[in-house]
């Protein structure tokens, strides 16, 4: 084979530049906590080598270690090469990365560049990449001015963000980005939250695109969305920016929590185990009624009931407390919440910017 010029090493800002594939040689759950954007996973040990290494590491000695995580990055290298890499072309251009820009990624990457591909390393790694989001969102948050959609439950928040994305504008959707709906009944079904650190750099990796001059709308949310928590500065500017009103009758509210709620009137015990949480604040009487009501799928009434006692309440308490603009929002009425109002909504807001 013959030899090649080495890989270069690049610093975490021009990352995101000019390569075909970011490549993360991490174990997968490493990788599963958080990645690169786009990254791959092409791990050059799987979790149970890599515990095996540290154990001869610690255990038996650095040497043996070094030898037999050689022979495995070695052959696990070759594997991708075999499998995953083997239709890539000679003008391909990847970037490697692991967890701090050692041997893993420095093994994966020097025989990359040995094939002929220009390749290049990431400096630092993950961990690199890491402190950057954490501390480009103490900042970039503050670059933007945001506006946001304010509304009690099943306004149809969610949806208006679809809208407006749909029309060009920025959109900065964090219960999408959470996987979640933000209240106690959000998790979606048969999905999982991400990780904090995946949370995080989703978000940066939406803020990073936007463009500063335009405005980004965002659904008023509280501090955490399920288990996951809004990046301090974020919120801070949430809760200073200009606000903007949904209001629609408890009837179409009603239907639509019935629409994106479905999976709990399938999932009765589901339901009353979510509802069961809520007895501190309302006591077990009430928790039990409507625990009846559901059993008797009397839906309609039983989520009217949720929204005026418990929902509508903490919302206004909520917002008039957190949203500093609150009270000078600008209202939109809705008689119903279909594509067609929410489309008239959109397509107002974005005119006037």
């Amino acid at each position: 084979m013959a030899i090649y010029k080495t890989y270069i090493t690049i610093d975490i800002t021009k990352a995101f530049e000019d390569f075909d594939n970011i490549i993360d040689v991490r174990t997968p759950s490493e990788y599963n906590d958080d990645h690169l954007p786009g990254a791959i996973s092409l791990p050059v040990l799987n979790d149970e080598e890599r515990a095996r290494i540290g154990t001869l590491f610690t255990q038996v000695s650095p040497f043996e270690a070094q030898k037999q995580g050689a022979a495995l990055i070695a052959r696990n290298i070759a594997r991708h090469l075999d499998e995953s890499l083997h239709s890539q072309q000679k003008n391909w251009r990847p970037l490697v990365y692991c967890w701090r820009g050692g041997m893993r990624s420095s093994a994966m990457a020097h025989i990359l560049a040995q094939v002929g591909w220009k390749t290049a390393q990431l400096s630092g790694g993950y961990k690199a990449y890491r402190r950057h989001v954490i501390d480009t969102l103490q900042t970039l948050p503050q670059q933007f001015h945001f506006e946001v959609i304010c509304g009690a439950t099943g306004t149809g928040k969610s949806r208006l963000l679809h809208s407006l994305s749909q029309r060009g504008a920025q959109v900065l959707d964090l219960e999408a980005l959470a996987m979640h709906r933000g209240s106690l009944f959000g998790n979606l079904p048969d999905q999982k939250q991400p990780s904090q650190k995946t949370f995080e750099s989703r978000i940066w990796n939406v803020l990073r695109t936007f463009n500063t001059s335009r405005p980004v709308y965002i659904e008023a949310e509280s501090r955490k969305v399920g288990v996951l928590t809004v990046p301090n500065s974020l919120l801070e500017c949430m809760r200073s920016a200009m606000c903007i009103g949904i209001e629609a009758p408890e009837e179409a509210r009603v239907q639509l929590l019935m629409e994106d709620y479905a999976h709990f009137l399938c999932n009765k015990e589901l339901l009353a185990e979510r509802l069961s949480l809520l007895v501190e604040l309302h006591g077990h009487k009430v928790i039990d009624r409507w625990c009846e009501m559901a059993k008797g799928e009397e839906w309609q009434p039983l989520v009217a009931e949720l929204l005026a006692k418990h929902y509508d309440p903490a919302y206004r308490h909520s917002s008039y407390a957190n949203f500093r603009q609150f009270k000078d929002a600008k209202i939109f009425k809705l008689t119903r919440i279909d594509s067609e109002n929410l489309n008239h909504v959109a397509e107002t807001l974005v005119s006037h910017k």
